[in-house]
């Protein structure tokens, strides 16, 4: 995958592609990546990049022509463009998977009170939201979603490492416990030393269901559960609103 990123401060986002897996990714030839400062596209002797919004209101606003220029010289209309703002569709692990299958992306990373309409109109395929909040630059949001796309391309970590993670299967991840064997007075589950492999297995379901249930019950609305799957859902909250009743009543 070869991915672009606009953006007015380039040291923001280099220090991803030299770090970590990313760069592993791009040593590897997996993902190729440029960064272009749309400053230099800017016209007059302070290439003055941003202006007071139309209409009034507060902050600045992203200028058109840097960014449309910068977009034109990497031939952006007919790739897919992306642009991270509050005001987009949700960042799913669906979506990533989506984009992940992409061979070239192009991403604008926003600042101050936004960017000029008219370049999001003409250009930008996707407007993308991390979240329900607002964020002081672009830049930040566009790592965070090349984080969770690159890392589903083929070959960037190994299938088995992807299998159980949080929303695989639209169910967050189970716990996870290293050495040593007994840290501050709290010793790793049983089941996890006995070297039982179906047993492991089935409390791992069983941690996965109960956290969905706990952190995010939205996500099991659309959980492709088989039955035996449910059945232990429907055990694990049986066990739950015994442990509250009992809870009540001792405080009684």
């Amino acid at each position: 995958m070869r991915i672009t990123i606009l953006t007015l401060f380039p040291e923001m986002v280099e220090p991803f592609f030299c770090s970590s897996i990313m760069k592993r990714a791009v040593e590897k030839g997996l993902v190729e990546y440029q960064i272009i400062n749309f400053r230099d596209f800017a016209s007059g002797v302070h290439k003055k990049a941003d202006d007071i919004p139309y209409g009034g209101g507060a902050g600045m606003v992203l200028m058109p022509e840097p960014i449309s220029k910068a977009l034109d010289s990497v031939g952006a209309k007919g790739k897919r463009v992306v642009f991270a703002t509050p005001s987009g569709k949700p960042l799913t692990e669906r979506y990533a998977e989506e984009l992940s299958r992409e061979s070239e992306l192009v991403f604008i990373c926003g600042h101050y009170e936004g960017l000029d309409q008219r370049v999001i109109d003409e250009y930008v395929t996707d407007e993308i939201t991390i979240g329900d909040y607002v964020l002081s630059s672009g830049e930040t949001a566009s790592v965070v979603i090349i984080d969770a796309l690159f890392r589903l391309i083929d070959g960037v970590i190994a299938s088995e490492s992807l299998e159980d993670e949080s929303f695989s299967a639209a169910l967050l991840e189970y716990p996870q416990y290293t050495r040593p064997e007994r840290y501050c007075t709290k010793s790793v589950p049983d089941v996890l030393l006995t070297g039982h492999h179906a047993h492991i297995t089935q409390w791992r379901l069983d941690e996965r269901l109960a956290k969905t249930m706990r952190n995010r019950p939205d996500l099991l609305s659309d959980a492709p559960l088989s039955i035996d799957e449910r059945r232990r859902l429907l055990s694990i909250l049986e066990q739950d609103k015994r442990t509250c009743q009992k809870w009540i009543l001792s405080e009684l």
